[in-house]
């Protein structure tokens, strides 16, 4: 099938748009040199008779099938309708300026193309490049927006406004990580992954479609549980009650968690996927702050136990719900600052995005947990021994803390003075490439996406980390990377699970605390198993 597509194929009827190649995916670098990806699993036949699967070779959103051309017709003049929405004041007070903007002006230098992993990993599959999509979206803009007529097409050029087009432009926005390093490397400003993200939201909110992991596993679940994982706060109690034991019992400090203290110095809000899936993370937060004697509480209010916004990556309202509830605790505790836990997309949600829906006394002082941290170890308050930690450590830079609140340099100095063997992949810092499970892809596993994950948009980063560790080939010398977000350590325990990367490399993965934790003298020898975990 072709690899080089016009705009104008997009909307023309095939059963298959784009294929990506498992013989142009990029080598891995060794010891997967000679490595070759398994073909794609096959969509069920069903699945295809049933539901839109014509852009590449995979599915995520399932959209079903319109059952007549009236159907089709509606779908595809809501579309429009939503359209129209997204550029007014009253719809978009979240991001109406910066997308006019990259709406109309674009050089189609394809700067941003080299930027992106996503397309670089696919072996240059045009579908994928941040353009594409965007000169898509671009050419419905001008014609149903800015009412150009016949005459928009001849000026901006034509795509057809079909139910096809919908389809394969819905399913395309999950198909991009928003991760934004083409809008760092575009040298007019234009943001093509906000334009990714904005069709989302349009479909969200005016045709309901988004993926289920994001919004009924998700925003709703924690609007009506107050936990994206299905907790409520009696069970995130109990958890953090168990979680005390086992560090108390792992480190000889005893620990007891703290819940809704008023007048705290800190509200400490985590990812609450940490709580089930890396316990010793909020374990590691909670000895830290004692140590440093920090007054510091967790909420146990409806969702402010949960930092997690996916509203952030596909609809503005059920952001807004979530920031609104996490203020709210805040205030009724009467908290001098929340901070923000190893989460990503919680710093970018909770100390970017809220500050659009955060006003007047809701409007409180929130701070990243890596500026915290980083004055709890240069205060004196910890005893630190960084021999513990000597072993070969490199960072991963997630992308809503690094590229795009330049958030860099904490989390740097903590490691350069507790981890001896610390070395930095490359390229690093904002110029560093996402993990691959950005915008919630972590969390997203319908049909073959998972597949999908693994062999595009997580390959770049994993290709990453084997080259930081490139000096060091024995898997029985432990190799630990530091992942300070929750969504990118799902998704590299995803990546490593994929190709056996801890039999075969001897890679391992956590956050920062635990390595701060795991050089503390105050605590017993040992915290960091490696053979455990």
């Amino acid at each position: 099938m072709k690899r080089h597509l016009t705009i104008e194929e997009f909307s023309r009827p095939s059963e298959q748009l784009a294929r990506v190649d498992i013989e142009d995916l990029i080598p891995l670098p060794p010891p997967y040199d000679g490595y070759k990806e398994p073909e794609w699993t096959r969509l069920k036949d069903e699945k295809r008779a049933s539901c839109e699967c014509s852009l590449d070779d995979t599915v995520l959103l399932s959209l079903p099938k319109p059952k007549s051309l009236r159907e089709e017709r509606e779908l595809a003049d809501k579309f429009v309708a939503g359209l129209q929405k997204l550029f007014t004041k009253e719809n978009n007070w979240t991001f109406l300026q910066p997308l006019v903007l990259s709406m109309e002006h674009c050089a189609k230098c394809q700067t941003c193309s080299d930027a992106c992993h996503v397309f670089l990993e696919s072996g240059g599959n045009d579908v994928y490049r941040p353009t594409y999509r965007a000169e898509i979206l671009r050419r419905l803009y001008y014609r149903h927006v800015r009412e150009g007529g016949l005459l928009s097409g001849l000026t901006h050029g034509r795509v057809g406004m079909t139910w096809t087009t919908v389809a394969r432009l819905i399913e395309l926005a999950y198909r991009c990580n928003l991760c934004r390093r083409c809008a760092q490397t575009c040298p007019i400003g234009v943001d093509n992954a906000l334009i990714a993200r904005e069709i989302r939201k349009l479909c969200s909110q005016e045709l309901g479609i988004a993926p289920k992991e994001l919004h009924e596993k998700g925003t709703m679940l924690q609007l009506s549980v107050g936990s994206t994982t299905g907790m409520n706060s009696l069970v995130v109690k109990d958890n953090m009650d168990f979680i005390d034991e086992d560090m108390s019992e792992k480190t000889g400090v005893k620990l007891q968690s703290k819940w809704d203290v008023e007048g705290a110095d800190v509200l400490l809000i985590h990812n609450a996927g940490e709580i089930l899936a890396w316990p010793e993370n909020p374990g590691a937060f909670a000895l830290i702050l004692e140590a440093a004697g920090i007054s510091w509480t967790l909420s146990s209010e409806l969702a402010a136990y949960d930092g997690v916004n996916y509203g952030l990556f596909y609809d503005d309202a059920q952001f807004a719900r979530i920031a609104l509830l996490h203020a709210q605790a805040a205030k009724k505790l009467g908290v001098k600052k929340i901070v923000a836990g190893e989460c990503g997309h919680e710093h970018k949600a909770l100390m970017v995005i809220a500050d659009r829906v955060l006003t007047g006394d809701l409007n409180i002082p929130r701070e990243s947990s890596f500026v915290l941290l980083e004055e709890i170890v240069n205060s004196g308050k910890l005893k630190l021994d960084p021999s513990r930690n000597n072993f070969p450590v490199t960072l991963h830079d997630p992308c809503n803390v690094v590229r795009l609140m330049g958030i860099v340099e904490p989390q740097r100095r903590i490691l350069r003075k507790i981890a001896p063997q610390f070395r930095e992949m490359e390229p690093h810092g904002v110029d560093n490439y996402c993990c691959g499970g950005g915008s919630g892809f972590a969390i997203m596993s319908g049909n073959n996406f998972a597949e999908w994950r693994m062999k595009v948009s997580g390959r770049r980063k994993f290709r990453q980390i084997l080259e930081a560790f490139r000096d060091e080939p024995d898997p029985a010398q432990p190799k630990y990377v530091c992942a300070p977000c929750s969504n990118c350590k799902g998704q590299i325990r995803d990546l490593f699970a994929h190709y056996g990367a801890k039999e075969k490399v001897g890679l391992h993965y956590g956050g920062l605390v635990e390595l701060i934790v795991n050089a503390m003298t105050d605590v017993k020898p040992g915290f960091m198993d490696f053979d455990a975990g």
